[in-house]
């Protein structure tokens, strides 16, 4: 039984950090490039970044790229978002997925963790 499960989101100021990690199991894990994506209230889920499979390529949307940085550990089966001058815009659900193409389409996703909220506050 595949599980992706997402951890390190909670409530923090305006400027802060937080990490996000992202654990999968009962997947070969570096089979699969992996991605965060996120989900505000009221909108529509979004891509925020993608890694390839060996962690060399990565890919940030063009407006979070000087905040936000993903990497992975494939011998810990984890992947990571590290945030950093968070935004109260910022403030959303942040799903970590597993693919098998380079992309942020939501249909693209094969496998969804269950979510992980971040909320900045002002």
């Amino acid at each position: 039984q595949v599980q992706v499960v997402e951890s390190g989101g909670g409530l923090i100021q305006a400027g802060g950090s937080l990490r996000l990690s992202c654990t999968a199991s009962g997947v070969t894990f570096d089979d699969y490039i992996m991605g965060w994506f996120r989900q505000a209230p009221g909108k529509e889920r979004e891509g925020v970044s993608l890694i390839t499979r060996d962690g060399h390529g990565r890919h940030v949307v063009d407006s979070l790229k000087t905040r936000f940085t993903i990497s992975r550990d494939n011998a810990k089966n984890t992947l990571y978002l590290q945030m950093n001058n968070l935004k109260p815009e910022d403030t959303a659900m942040y799903y970590c997925a597993a693919t098998t193409e380079w992309s942020l389409e939501i249909k693209a996703v094969k496998y969804w963790g269950q979510g992980t909220q971040v909320t900045v506050s002002s």
